[in-house]
């Protein structure tokens, strides 16, 4: 399908061409929240190289697919997509995505198949009112997990592209503006060798902010703006949506009592204290159980996180601490 007729085609099955009626939903079409399940691996991201990889490759993959992103999350240990099309084709674009991330994760880290097997769930979006909570829920991640973020200023989402000054994204050392940052000026073959991609993609006029693709290449973030209609709608379901809107749906959320980053610190010098090592891989089951146990005793963080940062699943480990 032409970009211009998915487009056409996207507003009509989101709503947006339907008369606005105070208390009433608008029926939505053919939309879905995609996530990856954290609690499966300990992370997917390890630092800054592999978030601009995973950001650049989201460009590369969504173009084999007639399918328009909204929104999107890259966590440490899970992502979200909030994306419109097919569900066949959306679903085909989630495990592609994953593929080619675990084969990154392979070549750069030596971990083979490290995503092969984790779980991508969906919830469908059928309504105006549970679209924006759930774009809003998407960007929210990172301060809801305790990063010292907003949802503005985090790298690695699309929660900087909605209702920005023109020429603007994220905070100024990303910034795309005449009398501050120029766009990279890269040759077309530079940019095929920073994505990895093939000379079928046409890639000669996309936008880079360094080594980054500026994410509004791909993330129909107009058609966002068209659903909320203005900056003050926007900002109202910023701030009035709650996780348990996206949790009644069968969303998975996270409670953490202090950030993610800070407990992976206190493990890993609880396992160079007690356990000698320098990595939770070099321990057993019963060894991360009794991490586990030393972690929710000192510093009284919930089952859900520490069982994500040990490595073990939240479900079979919470009759055991």
């Amino acid at each position: 399908m032409k970009y211009t007729d998915l487009l056409i085609q996207a507003e009509s099955d989101l709503g947006l061409n339907t008369p606005f009626q105070k208390g009433q939903k608008i029926t939505v079409k053919k939309c879905w929240h995609f996530t990856t399940d954290g609690n499966a691996i300990d992370r997917i991201f390890d630092d800054d190289e592999d978030f601009i990889a995973g950001m650049n490759r989201i460009y590369v993959v969504i173009h084999n697919y007639d399918i328009l992103i909204l929104a999107f999350c890259l966590m440490d240990t899970h992502i979200h997509f909030i994306l419109y099309g097919e569900l066949d084709a959306c679903n085909r674009f989630m495990h592609e995505y994953i593929r080619r991330t675990s084969m990154h994760i392979s070549s750069r880290h030596g971990e083979y198949r490290k995503l092969a097997n984790i779980p991508i769930h969906y919830q469908t979006i059928d309504n105006d009112w549970y679209l924006k909570n759930a774009i809003c829920y998407t960007i929210k991640n990172p301060p809801a997990a305790g990063l010292r973020y907003t949802h503005i200023d985090y790298p690695w989402s699309s929660g900087a592209l909605y209702f920005r000054s023109k020429g603007y994204w994220t905070s100024p050392v990303h910034c795309i503006d005449e009398v501050h940052t120029q766009p990279t000026d890269l040759s077309i073959h530079k940019k095929r060798e920073l994505l990895k991609v093939h000379i079928t993609l046409d890639i000669s006029n996309i936008k880079i902010i360094g080594n980054t693709i500026f994410p509004g290449e791909y993330v129909e973030y107009r058609l966002v703006e068209k659903l909320f209609k203005s900056p003050k709608g926007f900002n109202y379901f910023i701030y009035t949506s709650r996780e348990e809107d996206i949790e009644s749906k069968g969303g998975a959320i996270s409670r953490l009592s202090i950030p993610i980053q800070e407990m992976r610190q206190y493990r890993n010098e609880i396992c160079k204290d007690v356990f000698k090592v320098n990595t939770i891989r070099m321990l057993n089951v019963e060894q991360r159980l009794r991490l586990a146990r030393i972690l929710k005793s000192r510093y009284h963080s919930s089952i859900k996180q520490v069982a994500r940062v040990c490595g073990l699943i939240p479900e079979e480990v919470k009759s055991l601490m």
